[in-house]
């Protein structure tokens, strides 16, 4: 879902899954009216300095869908791309018989829950740590000066320069208080970035982020107060009736759209069934068919060990052909769509000899 372009407003969720499917396949990125003179090309880079729709190692999205790839991440790790679909068939066998040797920690050519719970772990630090790399260039981006932190006025200056306002423009507007004249698309994201900038501000606020604060803003999975804000926004987004807590049919209700066709039909069953399994089998932790902040935000730590020893289990379930509890070589490289998201031909040939 993070191709998607999806805007930061209150009222993601409404956004039609169907729209949001047609435009994996299109160029396409939301931009404001310019009421300003602005260049052609971004004076930056937008997705350098905002926080992005998609985390890697999240079960869920910034805007409460599901993270279709959260297999794949936790077990790959920063190799992800290395699976790629049109890569070859025959390299991605070889790798993929390289990380189960990794995996299997015991070297008795079988993986324990334990060990895969142990090697998530590992692949959701490679996430964290690349996540604190790509922070230090996004924080050069807005501190300029290199003084170590940033106001709210000098990163404002350099979102709308994102979008292609006139850099000296909007910061001249914006220290003598004159009104930027901002379309209402441009200034809801504003609104929202806001909130979430004073939410990262550690106390004593001082209204200035350094640079761990703007970690904590970019990825608040880096952060307990971040993610607390993260869970309130999601479930405010899904919460039909205003208790702060979540059913089932508000948990799966479909995004607002009629089903037009029997594609659309099967789109929406799926987003019904897969979210209906998740919530009932997987975040509904005390099975009181409702969810709380408190479980949701325990589903959404990526560090949680707890969670990292049920993931790892529910990985091993889908392959478990001889129903050991354990994964050997074989069943990885037969269900290896589902581990890395590419399909290796003629799983099986060999697979004793090259081990």
């Amino acid at each position: 879902m993070a191709v998607c372009g999806k805007l930061w407003s209150r009222n993601l969720v409404a956004v039609s899954l169907l729209v949001c499917v047609l435009l994996q396949t299109m160029d396409v990125h939301a931009r404001p009216a310019m009421n300003m003179s602005a260049s052609k090309d971004k004076t930056k880079d937008e997705n350098e300095i905002l926080p992005p729709d998609h985390l890697n190692g999240l079960k869920m999205e910034m805007d409460g869908h599901l993270n279709k790839d959260f297999h794949q991440e936790v077990f790959l790790g920063k190799e992800m791309e290395e699976f790629e679909e049109d890569s070859e068939p025959r390299r991605n066998r070889k790798k993929l018989i390289e990380i189960f040797t990794k995996v299997d920690f015991d070297q008795d050519r079988s993986v324990s829950a334990k060990e895969m719970q142990r090697w998530i772990m590992e692949k959701t630090e490679e996430h964290f740590q690349e996540a604190m790399t790509e922070n230090k260039n996004s924080f050069r981006a807005v501190d300029p000066d290199g003084n170590g932190h940033v106001t709210w006025d000098e990163y404002r200056v350099k979102f709308l320069a994102s979008k292609g306002f006139n850099e000296q423009e909007v910061a001249e507007k914006i220290k003598n208080n004159e009104d930027l004249k901002l379309d209402e698309e441009t200034q809801e994201v504003l609104e929202s970035l806001k909130d979430r900038w004073f939410q990262a501000d550690n106390p004593p606020a001082d209204q200035l982020l350094d640079e761990q604060e703007f970690l904590s803003f970019l990825h608040p999975e880096h952060s307990r107060g971040m993610l607390k804000y993260m869970v309130k926004e999601i479930v405010r987004d899904l919460d039909q009736d205003g208790d702060k807590k979540l059913t089932l049919s508000e948990f799966i209700s479909l995004p607002v759209g009629t089903v037009e066709n029997q594609q659309a039909q099967d789109i929406d069953d799926d987003w019904v069934r897969e979210r209906k399994k998740e919530f009932e089998e997987v975040i509904d932790s005390d099975r009181d068919g409702i969810v709380t902040m408190d479980e949701l935000e325990e589903y959404m730590d990526p560090m949680n060990e707890h969670n990292a020893l049920n993931e790892a289990k529910q990985m091993i379930a889908v392959a478990d052909e001889n129903q050991n509890h354990n994964l050997e070589l074989d069943e990885i490289l037969k269900y290896s769509e589902y581990f890395t998201g590419s399909k290796l031909m003629d799983y099986a040939r060999n697979v004793h000899e090259e081990f």
